[in-house]
């Protein structure tokens, strides 16, 4: 059986690793030229039940314990003038929680688990052609093909795969600006201190200024603003690509905070986010199946590479279970993963909103105060 996975992201990684470990052969086919082509992004905060699940089913728990950082779970919430609305410290040296990895060093951690020859670098899939006698071909840019039984897209928003199970649309939910700040405690130990090891939110009124502190010293900060921007905010909310507009947006915040945005290294990186209409799903179609965000695209507020790596732990035990059937397995797969989904979703759509909302500081104290056992 002729497993091919395209992508080569976390999930994409995590089901390789799994059907391996399974006896089984697949091919990721990933898009950029090497592992070091771009950056991966910021940290993760990997969840027991989810992230941690999967990496425990692929063997590699130790592995993730030796590399993370518990003390990155610590997160504070501020109001524009720099009161401390909800600090969470997690208890030292604790994995019970959600402890932090750098996306690059997970990645890597999976990456350094597979043989040479499971990840075909600079593959970037243009076109899946079903093949008569069952199966796909798939087309790749440059001319490349290749030829598989069972198709995973694991290729995340923008998934080729995903047109040959949903035409289900991708919306905008908030406008996202990213800077770097290198070298944090030795260039600018007074922001070093105000994030901290973990998380900073600073929360108004539709708009949010974070800081999340990187396991190599580093403090990636993101400014996010809703999608329907008002007009009279800069350039109609959606021109955030100096940091004038930035400050801009955040004028009459206290100094303190928006000296995050001064000490980028280099101009910000803006982005739109987007996600898929929440409870999308697909007629089951034999030999083909999606995972991750090509599946399920949600707003960015912690569950995606979680869910995504959930998702390629349960296909590959389900493939390992009935591999003389694939498709019992993907179609019990994918029931199991729209039922879940599902409620993660509805809750991911919920927060989104919540921290943009004119409410958001009240809000996110409420949400974060503990609850009765």
């Amino acid at each position: 059986m002729r497993i091919a996975i395209a992508g080569g992201g976390l999930g994409g990684l995590t089901l390789a690793l799994i059907l391996r470990k399974h006896g089984m052969d697949p091919v990721a086919y990933e898009r950029e030229a090497d592992r070091s082509a771009r950056s991966q992004g910021g940290s993760l905060d990997l969840h027991p039940e989810s992230g941690q699940r999967a990496l425990a089913e692929a063997g590699l728990a130790d592995r993730f314990r030796s590399t993370a950082r518990p003390e990155g779970e610590e997160h504070r919430v501020l109001d524009p003038a720099g009161r401390t609305l909800v600090h969470h410290r997690p208890p030292p040296g604790s994995f019970d929680g959600r402890p932090e990895i750098d996306r690059r060093l997970l990645r890597d951690l999976l990456l350094d688990s597979l043989p040479d020859g499971t990840v075909a670098w600079g593959h970037r899939l243009v076109a899946v052609t079903p093949r008569p006698a069952g199966g796909f071909r798939l087309a790749f840019d440059g001319g490349g093909h290749a030829d598989c039984d069972v198709l995973v897209g694991a290729d995340g928003a923008r998934s080729v795969v995903r047109s040959l199970l949903t035409d289900a649309p991708l919306f905008p939910v908030a406008t996202l600006a990213e800077l770097t700040i290198s070298d944090a405690d030795r260039r600018h130990p007074e922001l070093a201190e105000l994030v901290g090891p973990g998380n900073l939110w600073c929360v108004g009124a539709g708009r949010i200024l974070a800081a999340q502190r990187l396991g190599d010293g580093s403090i990636r900060v993101g400014v996010t603003l809703p999608a329907d921007a008002p007009a009279d905010a800069p350039a109609d909310g959606r021109r955030v690509d100096t940091k004038r507009a930035l400050l801009d947006v955040f004028d009459g915040w206290n100094p303190g905070l928006t000296a995050l945005i001064e000490a980028g290294d280099g101009p910000p990186t803006p982005r739109t986010i987007e996600a898929m209409p929440t409870g999308t799903r697909w007629t089951h179609r034999p030999g083909v199946t999606l995972l991750g965000d090509a599946a399920h695209l949600m707003p960015p507020v912690g569950e995606g590479a979680n869910q995504a790596m959930l998702d390629a732990a349960e296909l590959g035990e389900e493939i390992a279970r009935n591999p003389d059937d694939p498709d019992a397995a993907i179609r019990a797969y994918e029931e199991a993963m729209f039922a879940r989904i599902l409620p993660i979703a509805e809750m991911s759509a919920r927060v989104q909103s919540m921290m943009l909302s004119p409410t958001a500081a009240d809000d996110l104290v409420r949400f974060f105060a503990p609850r009765p056992a």
